[in-house]
């Protein structure tokens, strides 16, 4: 696309100046341009059919935003928004099971009105912990790796996890997504990936999924994070009658301790803004925002 180097050389500069740990803004995906004056972007349409573990964290039918601002900010951000707003009956989005997203820095308060203006809300965040502080990991007690025996108690706290979250987020639970998460989680433990669980009295009552992420040059991870190995907590769940016990502090610090022996940079994780435990948790174990997940849903809702 024409001018886009410009636009992602301009963008990088202000967005850089307003979040230091931004990476440098990512050469846009393939899709339609949308442009309106001196600002651009592109259209990118994704659909997760029945059975596809996407449709666990987001709607079927889905038309993502990527901004190309270039030093432009409230405004630039406004007139690109009006602009989807013109094009979104020619992009044939259901009413039912649809969102327009946009992921966007979450320092950016400028855009933040902007996109609230046209009827988004921000219900994921990409919050991140960084550094990892090198040591000796630490071995709370009740807390293991878990393994294949564990699946049947992984999938009640995942499920209790997506159940919550979809009432406070952008997680649906679907028919078939007990089905799923059996699934991924059988093969995560099968393959001894980096899975903890807290136990009290003989009970599980608390999980950590995990994983790494490297943020290679042309990676989606290096479009949200700096360069470097990065740690990766997919869920963490305690269940209701063990919260407030200290469970969920346990389960991180192991997390944390296996990230540093492993020489991360930092970890990253979801959580969910209008989440009253989790925004509330993560930021007490040293996670900040960093990207802001805002959609309308349905797509419809856009203005």
């Amino acid at each position: 696309m024409s001018g886009a180097e410009e636009l992602l050389t301009a963008q990088t500069q202000r967005l850089r100046g307003i979040d230091p740990l931004l990476p440098p803004a990512a050469p846009p995906p393939p899709g339609e341009v949308l442009t309106t004056g001196p600002v651009a972007g592109i259209l990118v349409r994704s659909e997760y059919p029945l059975g596809s573990p996407a449709r666990m964290w987001s709607a079927s039918h889905v038309c993502e935003l990527v901004p190309l601002l270039g030093g432009a900010g409230f405004a630039g951000m406004n007139d690109l928004l009006a602009a989807w707003h013109v094009r979104l009956p020619g992009l044939g989005l259901p009413t039912a099971d649809s969102a327009c997203v946009v992921s966007w820095p979450s320092r950016d308060v400028e855009c933040s009105r902007a996109l609230l203006d046209h009827g988004f809300v921000p219900l994921s965040m990409i919050a991140v912990h960084t550094p990892i502080e090198p040591g000796v990991p630490s071995h709370p007690d009740g807390v293991r790796a878990a393994d294949p025996a564990d699946l049947e108690d992984c999938v009640t706290l995942a499920l209790a996890e997506q159940e919550y979250s979809a009432m406070v987020g952008s997680s649906v639970l679907r028919g078939d997504t007990e089905q799923i998460k059996r699934g991924l989680l059988a093969g995560r433990l099968q393959r001894g990936e980096p899975i903890w669980v807290a136990e009290r009295d003989g009970v599980v009552v608390g999980l950590a999924e995990c994983g790494y992420s490297d943020a290679a040059p042309g990676s989606w991870t290096a479009s949200r994070l700096p360069a470097g190995r990065w740690g990766y907590v997919n869920c963490a769940s305690v269940l209701p009658g063990a919260r407030s016990r200290g469970v969920g502090g346990q389960l991180v610090a192991r997390v944390h301790a296996s990230f540093a022996a492993a020489g991360a940079a930092g970890s990253y994780l979801y959580y969910n803004p209008p989440n009253p435990l989790s925004s509330v948790f993560w930021p007490k174990q040293g996670y900040r925002p960093l990207w802001t997940v805002w959609e309308a849903r349905p797509a419809t809702t856009l203005r």
